[in-house]
């Protein structure tokens, strides 16, 4: 029997699926035993859709269905949180089981803790992630680094410090990521600088770091972070779903040193990032200077898990005077005010803004000066957040009652012209 805080390796028994999977196939074989046992009613997932650069989320319901989420998807910068709450209903009246990277599984706790995601309803599996690349820049890098044509390419994969692809006709090549990052290239900024490589938020965490000797490439290093994960391993390799070993400790401490490694180099393009941005009026001059060119298409505010406000504040005219371009300063500034002590990093702000504008590094870089001051780490546990209100009790259990963090509500009256 699993038990919480056992490190297993763990294959599929199921030859079909082992010859798609990318490193075992237990996570995949893990959804489809929840989905036939109605240990979930769905399981949300990532599969490719018209290729390898396009991240499709689909929810599954029919066990046969998951073959086509098996391995991964660097070049797919999607975020699973916000999707739960706008599409799925928060999972208010279903069981749902979801694969999560770091910024998922910490965009879920925050919205959780908000009332806008049901906790008690998501079976979670986090993977270990590295860093996914954006798609558009992914192709061109390929295109101008590799200098191979982006739709001859039929694999890619993050090993061993490298991007690696796969043509049509089987060549391997593969650049280091130094090399690429240095150029421009790899992996989108707010991923440079994460911090979460492990999800263990989440029931079961799960990855191919740690995975040597015989089972290299062939099984899943599964680390159990809960009961409700353990339960499930447990009866899936009752019914001969999955096989399972103990963990090399020799792979335990790979794994170590590969997520200390990782969080190291997070380190040390954090440094890099915020130095940039200045400190104090240089700061705030710097933000206001590249915000400027902003169009308000709400391309950030629609995809960040933290902004979920039935009535946002920077729709209200007495704050920021509609119609008006440039845009006033003060989108920007609410945005921070009420988004920066609990920003996740995921980075949809940056990757979905038209305008190139980079609002995920100006978020992060905020939310880690709040956290030195206040000890608050957004999205690691249900902690509620910091909020800048006078009345903090009873404004904290406001939040734990509705859900509710709207900071301005209604008092303001619109702006007279």
């Amino acid at each position: 029997m699993a038990a919480k805080g056992e490190m297993l390796y763990a294959w599929t028994n199921d030859p079909n699926l082992a010859a798609k999977a990318e490193c075992g196939g237990a996570v995949t074989a893990l959804w489809k035993y929840a989905l036939e046992n109605k240990i979930v009613d769905a399981v949300f997932a990532v599969k490719k859709g018209a290729d390898l650069y396009d991240a499709v989320p689909t929810l599954i319901k029919d066990p046969k269905d998951l073959d086509d989420t098996a391995g991964s998807l660097h070049c797919g910068t999607l975020l699973m949180a916000k999707l739960i709450k706008k599409y799925l209903d928060g999972a208010k009246d279903q069981k749902i089981g979801v694969t999560v990277k770091g910024c998922d599984a910490m965009g879920i706790y925050e919205l959780a803790k908000r009332n806008q995601i049901n906790l008690d309803n998501l079976f979670l599996i986090g993977v270990n992630c590295g860093g996914s690349v954006s798609p558009v820049l992914a192709r061109k890098m390929i295109a101008e680094k590799f200098e191979v044509d982006p739709d001859d390419v039929v694999k890619e994969e993050i090993d061993k410090g490298q991007f690696i692809i796969v043509t049509k006709d089987g060549t391997h090549k593969g650049i280091s990521m130094d090399e690429l990052e240095d150029a421009g290239y790899g992996r989108r900024p707010n991923c440079r600088r994460c911090e979460m490589k492990v999800p263990r938020q989440a029931d079961i965490a799960a990855g191919n770091w740690g995975v040597i000797g015989d089972k290299a490439g062939k099984a899943t290093f599964l680390e159990i972070c809960s009961e409700k994960g353990a339960d499930l391993v447990s009866k899936a390799v009752t019914a001969g779903k999955i096989g399972t070993e103990p963990a090399n400790p020799k792979g335990i401490e790979i794994r170590g040193k590969i997520e200390n490694s990782m969080l190291k180099l997070a380190d040390k393009w954090r440094a890099r990032d915020f130095e940039a941005l200045g400190e104090g009026d240089a700061r705030l001059q710097y933000i206001l200077n590249e915000t400027s060119r902003c169009i308000k298409c709400y391309a950030c505010v629609e995809n960040c898990p933290i902004c979920y406000c039935e009535t946002c504040s920077t729709k209200n005219p007495a704050l920021v005077p509609p119609g008006r371009l440039p845009v006033s300063p003060m989108f920007h500034l609410i945005r921070l005010a009420h988004v920066a002590d609990s920003c996740v990093n995921c980075g949809q702000c940056e990757e979905n803004c038209p305008m190139e504008i980079p609002n995920a590094r100006f978020m992060h870089a905020n939310q880690v000066e709040l956290q030195k001051i206040f000890g608050y780490r957004p999205g690691r546990d249900l902690r509620l957040p910091i909020l800048a209100l006078v009345e903090e009790k009873s404004e904290r259990a406001r939040l734990a009652a509705t859900g509710s963090d709207q900071i301005y509500l209604n008092v303001f009256q619109p702006a007279q012209e």
